[in-house]
């Protein structure tokens, strides 16, 4: 009988400790004495051009890709582990390259936004869901009033991001808030 794989998604919103989870399972696949490989956007550069790093510090090596085609050209035939930081940024064919690994008996993990800063789906996430094995949904702290929050409030120069911004803009404390349902806003 082949070795089964899987399909975790590790999602929510901004501070809720998805690359914290996403580095703890690589790092028990590595205690394991599998063939891990860990990957990233290469438009992620906020803390480490080559690391996937929390926001409090805690760093694991990765191997930056500019997209699904780079990383499917770096992927070692005999891995075991695959874990992929920031899904949100890649294009829809990442969900058929997961869940063609998984299928393969490959563990697969992604970690990524499962909204947007106007709390629509973000980019393959929905997908990814929907195919996953087992999903995780974190929660922040919200950094207003500190409930529970599932959702990222973009902050442009003190106040709440205009529904019309651009999607993607790459930042941490500086543009973004862990918010709860209550504290979100959004203006226009």
């Amino acid at each position: 009988m082949a070795k089964l794989g899987t399909l975790t998604i590790i999602c929510g919103s901004m501070f809720a400790g998805k690359s914290e989870e996403l580095i703890r399972r690589a790092r028990r696949a590595l205690y394991a004495k599998r063939r891990v490989q860990v990957f990233k956007p290469v438009i992620d550069t906020r803390y480490d051009e080559s690391m996937v790093v929390t926001h409090v510090g805690v760093k694991h090596q990765a191997v930056p890709v500019l997209n699904v085609a780079s990383l499917r050209n770096e992927l070692d035939p005999a891995v075991q582990s695959v874990f992929i930081e920031e899904a949100q940024f890649f294009d829809a064919s990442l969900v058929d390259l997961c869940v063609e690994l998984a299928d393969n008996g490959v563990e697969v993990v992604c970690a990524g936004l499962d909204q947007d800063f106007r709390r629509q789906p973000f980019g393959p996430m929905p997908k990814l869901l929907a195919a996953a094995d087992e999903v995780v949904k974190l929660r922040a702290i919200c950094m207003k009033c500190g409930a529970m929050a599932s959702h990222t409030q973009r902050i442009i120069d003190g106040k709440p991001a205009l529904k019309d911004d651009p999607v993607v803009l790459i930042g941490a404390t500086e543009s973004y808030e862990a918010r709860c349902r209550n504290c979100f806003r959004l203006r226009g």
